[in-house]
């Protein structure tokens, strides 16, 4: 039953599911044994070796086999549909930036010859360190300087395929000048804007107006140039984005054709090409509806597979030219999986019945009477007229008080029979088979609000920035059936800081269905589906640092490795970010102490104590700890 209700089969991609004991646990593969482990033994290892929640909990073994996936599923389509070229992977390093990860995909993926994607001079610095493949594909997007050119041609002489990916007419000049004074041969790309544009959050980064790449004029310019230049040996690859997680399939292929068609006119040209880069835009399932809703993808990754090798087949068989390499640079698909941000409730704001008083005081003014009337005469028939009465009524008071006609004791009494209807109705509404529209707010304003150890603009950005939908589920007492319906807010201190979105097969969901707190047990919360973007893109908002970071690796056995963990940002670290001096702090608190022991006002070891506290202060979590 919890399954179905969080529709964890729909979104987990078979990596996690509910246990018999009612609680999810990680599912793994391994060496063809399945393996599961419970996320609550996990944090009971996190708590045991010192580390508080929140926690970010990375998996390697998630990113390992997302990273095979892909590879496999290109492999395995190429092989059945009879293609010549080959595929290669790239990852491009801005959908997060974490070094453990960017270790894992170049050691791992190097089975694969999976490559990187670096769209600035840090990434590229940071690219360089870790590619170790001379069969992989090093892809520089982005506005590229001197230093950045110059630091991607060294590549090239040690042995590393960089590829420059011109985004700009201007940079093919800085380009050729660099590479001259060099004496290395680049390898050259151009980055093309197609008129396809895509549905979903990211459309403005495709079609004519999109703020990157070049428009076919701009390319034939630089083939000309190329050709005065006797280099149009050096342009090998055609890139296009249409944006990242894009939902519908038919954008993809529709995209895909037109790139293909491009490849194949630059083929005539005379360039040799031979690679082709479709960018990213392979969506991950948030909501498990399947779906082309912003937050699902209406294709599985053999599917996207399948239509891009059999649409760059058949545009290009079409034109007599070869069969490129085909590379895509998906990075949410890869990375989204592997991180689930586990978190703790540390109150609640419960939603309290009224109960209807017995009789009404005398002289109470006419108003409040019709209220009471309205509550009095709710049914199932008509729950619809009640709402609308008491919501006119409610307003109606709150206008008398505003100008003195009532007290506030009599404001009060209305908000009792106010509320006590709207909890009637919100069950009377549950027994329905049609909810009119006007009524299905009444459920997400009667809902608790639970009040979780994490910040969503440090940890979910996107949750806040772009509504983009997350699986957040209890992670233990699934065995038992959850009454209350919340929100969940942060700790921020910003209206802004909460989660009142959902998954939902069908719709968007107001509130998540969670379980009564049992006052002497943590109720812990996971979010989902987390590893693409939200570490590189989360801020300090009321100056709550990064969470504590666990990396873990599970053998084949079960045994959970702890491979690697980072304490998260302490109070004295976040100040420092937002440039106060701690030590100067630390002097004009210790100097007013000694004011206040000088007026007696406190002893000496009362300082002593509160400038204990307060220096551990500043070494503490930034989060609530116990």
């Amino acid at each position: 039953m919890a399954a179905e209700l969080y529709g964890i089969h729909n979104w987990s991609a078979s990596y996690f599911d509910v246990s018999d004991a009612g609680e999810v646990s990680i599912c793994l593969k391994n060496e063809g044994i399945d393996t599961t482990v419970s996320l609550i033994d996990i944090i009971t290892g996190v708590k045991e070796r010192g580390l508080e929640l929140p926690v970010l909990l990375r998996i390697s073994n998630i990113l390992d086999s997302r990273i095979r996936l892909l590879n496999e599923a290109f492999r395995d389509t190429m092989e059945k549909q009879g293609y010549t070229g080959c595929y290669r992977g790239i990852y491009p390093i801005k959908v997060n930036q974490q070094q453990h990860i960017i270790e894992e995909i170049t050691q791992y993926g190097k089975a694969f010859h999976h490559g990187l994607e670096a769209g600035s001079k840090a990434e590229l610095i940071a690219a360089i360190s870790f590619m170790n493949d001379p069969e992989a594909y090093l892809i520089c997007n982005g506005y590229k300087d001197e230093e950045f050119v110059e630091l991607g041609l060294n590549a090239l002489r040690i042995g590393i395929r960089c590829v420059f990916v011109l985004e700009t007419p201007s940079e093919l000049k800085l380009v050729l000048e660099q590479a001259k004074r060099m004496d290395v041969r680049p390898i050259i790309g151009v980055r093309m804007k197609l008129s396809s544009k895509v549905s979903g959050h990211w459309t403005e980064s495709g079609g004519d107006n999109s703020v990157f790449g070049l428009n076919t004029s701009q390319v034939i310019d630089i083939v000309d140039e190329l050709k005065r230049e006797g280099m149009l040996d050096c342009l090998q690859l055609l890139h296009y984005h249409l944006g990242s997680q894009v939902p519908n399939i038919r954008d993809i292929r529709f995209a895909v054709a037109e790139g293909c068609r491009i490849y194949a006119g630059l083929v005539n040209e005379g360039a040799p090409m031979g690679l082709l880069d479709l960018g990213g835009g392979l969506a991950v399932d948030y909501d498990g509806s399947h779906t082309n809703f912003t937050s699902s993808s209406n294709y599985t990754l053999q599917e996207y597979c399948f239509d891009v090798v059999e649409v760059v087949m058949s545009t290009l068989d079409q034109a007599d030219v070869p069969h490129p390499t085909i590379l895509t640079e998906s990075g949410r698909a890869i990375v989204a999986y592997h991180s689930v941000l586990l978190f703790n409730v540390l109150d609640i704001s419960r939603f309290e019945t009224h109960t209807l008083p017995g009789t009404l005081p005398e002289n109470v003014h006419e108003q409040v009477k019709y209220l009471m009337d309205a509550a009095t005469s709710l049914s199932q028939k008509n729950v619809q007229e009640c709402v609308n009465d008491a919501l006119y009524y409610r307003d109606e008071i709150r206008q008398l008080f505003r100008h003195g006609a009532i007290g506030l004791r009599e404001r009060g009494l209305a908000e009792q029979i106010f509320w006590n209807l709207a909890g009637r109705a919100s069950r009377e509404i549950k027994k329905m088979k049609y909810v009119p529209e006007d009524l299905q707010g009444l459920e997400t304003a009667l809902a608790d609000t639970y009040y979780c150890n994490f910040s969503v603009f440090q940890s979910l950005p996107d949750a806040w920035a772009i509504e983009q939908l997350f699986p957040v589920i209890p992670l233990h007492r699934l065995n038992e059936r959850p009454i209350r319906e919340a929100i969940l807010a942060d700790i921020t201190c910003d209206c802004d800081g909460k989660i009142d979105h959902f998954i939902d097969l069908h719709d968007v969901k107001r509130t998540l269905r969670v379980h009564e707190i049992n006052n002497d047990e943590e109720y812990y919360l996971g979010a989902f589906l987390v590893g693409a973007y939200q570490e590189t893109l989360g801020d300090l908002h009321n100056l709550l640092g990064d969470t504590n970071v666990v990396g873990i690796r599970i053998d084949e056995s079960g045994h959970v490795h702890y491979t690697h963990e980072m304490e998260g940002d302490s109070v004295a670290d976040v100040l420092s970010y937002v440039e106060y001096d701690t030590k100067a702090m630390i002097a004009r608190i210790r100097s007013m102490a000694e004011q206040a022991v000088r007026k007696g006002t406190i002893t000496p070891t009362e300082r002593r104590n509160i400038m204990q506290f307060y220096e551990t202060g500043l070494r503490g979590y930034t989060y609530f700890e116990k």
